[in-house]
Formats: C-alpha cells, sequence, structure tokens
C-alpha cells in the first residue's frame, strides 16, 4: 500500500519538478491510502494559491484512494511519533496512518528523511 503525504499531492497537482515520481503512484488508486489530515491540507493549499473549485477537484481526485479516518488508536500512536521523532502533529498523524496501514510513505518534507517505511524524495528548487 502507498501514502503520499501533502507534498507529493501538491507537487503532483501544480505540475513540480517532482510530479512524475508522484503520478504513478497517486495515479494506483487500488494501492492507494489517503489520510484524511491529506485532504485538509491539499484543500486548504490548493484554496489559497488557486480557488475552492480546483481544491474540491483535487479532494474529489484524493478520495479515489481509500481515505482513512484518525482513530483513537492513530491519535496515541501519532501523540508517541511526534515524542519520538520531533514531527509536528499533522506529519504524526499522516505517518501513525501509514504505519498503521502497513504502507509506505511517499514524501518530499524532510520531517521524514530516514524515517522507517518513507520514501523521501528531495524537492527539486530550480
Amino acid at each position: 500500500m502507498i501514502v503520499v503525504d501533502t507534498s507529493g499531492w501538491l507537487e503532483y497537482f501544480f505540475d513540480g519538478k517532482n510530479a512524475d515520481v508522484f503520478a504513478p503512484l497517486v495515479e494506483d488508486t487500488r494501492r492507494l491510502v489517503v489520510p484524511v489530515i491529506c485532504l485538509y491540507e491539499v484543500f486548504k493549499k490548493v484554496s489559497l494559491s488557486v480557488d475552492e473549485p480546483r481544491a474540491l477537484r483535487a479532494v474529489a481526485q484524493m478520495k479515489l484512494g481509500r481515505v482513512v479516518d484518525v482513530t483513537e488508536m492513530v491519535a496515541l500512536s501519532a501523540a508517541r511519533i511526534s515524542l519520538n521523532y520531533k514531527i509536528p502533529m499533522a506529519d504524526s498523524l499522516i505517518l501513525a496512518i501509514t504505519w498503521a496501514e502497513q504502507s509506505v510513505l511517499w514524501t518530499q518534507d524532510e520531517h521524514f528523511k530516514n524515517l522507517p517505511g518513507v520514501e523521501y524524495r528531495e524537492k527539486s528548487i530550480s
């Protein structure tokens, strides 16, 4: 199973330099797990950067994968992850869902670099 974090979704939706890395992942909807927090973050960012109709289209595409809610178990696991790895709440929730779903997290977010179960790709600046 595959989880693409918010940075990967935004790279894909805005056709960034690493969009080709994330495209096959987000388009493999049978294997795609989508943490509900990613819906929040993508909707907010796309709404701010473009407009709400485009944000709603982005969320609709994300929902082609299996959306996973934050449960009590995930919340407590995320808190442990945050304490152990010193990463922010949203990132901790994404990683907790990734681990609970026995998935691999694909990201450009440096908070995840070198963590177990993570495929990190450095964000291309140019």
